[in-house]
């Protein structure tokens, strides 16, 4: 069973040359170098579509050089390859085409490289961490470049700060979502850039959120998106060496999680499956903005990416469709429109609240996701931009409210905040064999713990 990882990797590798590829091949390559130093002499607060202010070649040739980078990090780390290996693949290819990109990130991750040396500790344990603290990547590129401060050695010192601190808020930020926010990273981000903010604006600083948003590419995004969640279903169902009902009989196994984190689906259900969700998850994003008449650009692309990514570890078509819904009702209530492009953004990432849906059920998913868009447009304020993963951010505040709320009033039961370290759970790859398990409400209701298996790691989180 341990070879469904060793093929991670390769995998990883493989897509990021066709993202690559694809960037080389729809653009002009004398476009590209050109657009990769506007993306990275960029503030790069949100909202600042790469594809707008750089070209689409540029955008995707910055977006697989990132994702290279981050899985041979993990790989040179030797932090294992796990389900959350897809997880982050699928953040930093999905954020690189709007906020990171391939100068902006290593500050941070050098502040977490030296949190670990600090903490006497290999960095294979932080290596997760560091790649996800990335989110405030615009605040390394805004002190660098946009602050009335700015200078480079400056943001190399935020950037540094950042990746030095978030790996202990982290940790403790998990506890108190009982796992019902799939972002954890975004929420402790949140928190910090809420203390940040302030702070400059005292110094004499004003930060502030901007807006670029390409709109002539739903076409040739559509036709690459369909290709690849297509590549994907079909490797799964003939391509991962299992038979093609064994395959569906795990996916529809899947689809009975609660996706409650962490739920590493590659290690409980091996990667046909996984990679059947991927594929269909991807679809169902494409899907959602194309029926809220929205468009297909770096940060929805970003969102779909993220989707993907999260199918390996939480998501899944039951789970986040609630979410979804919740997000297109909240916007005509509120008199915007679902294509508003905060609003399409929180249709796809506010599916970081799946967990609430899948373990109380979809009336309640319905209910986080009408909440997630309201409150998604306010928490951008505060942070002014800074903070990518702004939908984890405002997740995990919805998490921290309706997890006890919902448990103590409809499950009549008492919360509990959870003591154990959830990136423990990182540094564990062994296969779990769930063949015997009973993945349902139910079982997790009796547990009272998140299903992911017996061993340390899932102890651990």
């Amino acid at each position: 069973m341990q070879n469904r990882y060793e093929k991670i990797f390769p995998g990883t590798i493989a897509v990021s040359g066709i993202i690559i590829l694809l960037g080389v091949l729809l653009d002009d390559p004398r476009n590209i170098p050109i657009g990769l130093y506007h993306i990275v002499t960029m503030q790069d607060l949100l909202i600042t579509d790469y594809v707008s202010i750089a070209g689409v070649g540029a955008a995707l040739v910055n977006s697989g050089l990132v994702m290279i980078l981050s899985i041979c990090l993990i790989k040179l780390s030797k932090d294992p390859f796990n389900g959350f290996t897809m997880v982050e693949m699928g953040l930093m290819a999905g954020f690189s085409l709007f906020g990171k990109n391939i100068l902006n990130i290593w500050p941070i991750i050098l502040g977490t490289w030296l949190y670990a040396k600090y903490q006497r500790e290999p960095f294979s344990k932080h290596a997760s961490v560091a790649l996800l603290a990335t989110s405030l990547a615009p605040l390394v590129s805004y002190m660098a470049l946009g602050s009335v401060h700015a200078s480079l050695p400056l943001g190399i010192f935020t950037g540094v700060l950042i990746g030095f601190i978030l790996p202990s808020l982290s940790a403790y930020t998990y506890k108190v979502q009982n796992g019902m926010n799939l972002y954890n990273m975004g929420f402790a981000c949140g928190l910090f850039a809420m203390m940040i903010v302030p702070i400059l604006t005292a110094f004499g600083d004003h930060p502030d959120s901007a807006m670029y948003w390409a709109t002539e590419y739903n076409g040739t995004f559509a036709a690459i998106l369909g290709i690849i969640c297509a590549v994907f279903i079909l490797t799964g169902l003939f391509g991962a060496g299992e038979p093609v009902w064994a395959v569906w009989a795990g996916y529809r196994r899947l689809l009975s999680t609660t996706g409650r984190a962490p739920s590493d689906y590659l290690r409980m259900f091996g990667a046909g499956p996984v990679l059947v969700n991927t594929g269909v998850n991807g679809l169902l994003g494409m899907a959602y903005i194309f029926i809220v008449g929205g468009q297909l650009n770096g940060p929805t692309l970003g969102g779909i990416f993220t989707i993907m990514g999260f199918s390996a570890f939480g998501k899944h078509a039951r789970n986040i469709t609630p979410v979804m819904v919740g997000v297109a009702l909240g916007a005509y209530g509120m008199h915007y429109t679902p294509d508003y492009p905060a609003l399409q953004l929180a249709g796809l990432f506010g599916t970081t609240l799946a967990p609430i849906s899948g373990h109380f059920g979809w009336p309640f998913g319905i209910m986080a996701g009408f909440i997630h868009s309201a409150l998604v447009l306010q928490t951008g304020g505060p942070v002014a931009g800074l903070n990518l993963y702004n939908n984890g951010f405002s997740g995990g505040l919805i998490a921290i409210v309706l997890y006890p709320t919902i448990t103590a009033i409809v499950r009549h039961r008492n919360p509990k905040l959870r003591d154990q370290d959830y990136y423990d759970l990182f540094e564990e790859s062994d296969p779990i064999d769930v063949s015997r398990w009973r993945t349902s409400q139910v079982e997790e209701d009796r547990l009272e713990e998140p299903i992911v298996g017996q061993d340390r790691g899932s102890d651990a989180v």
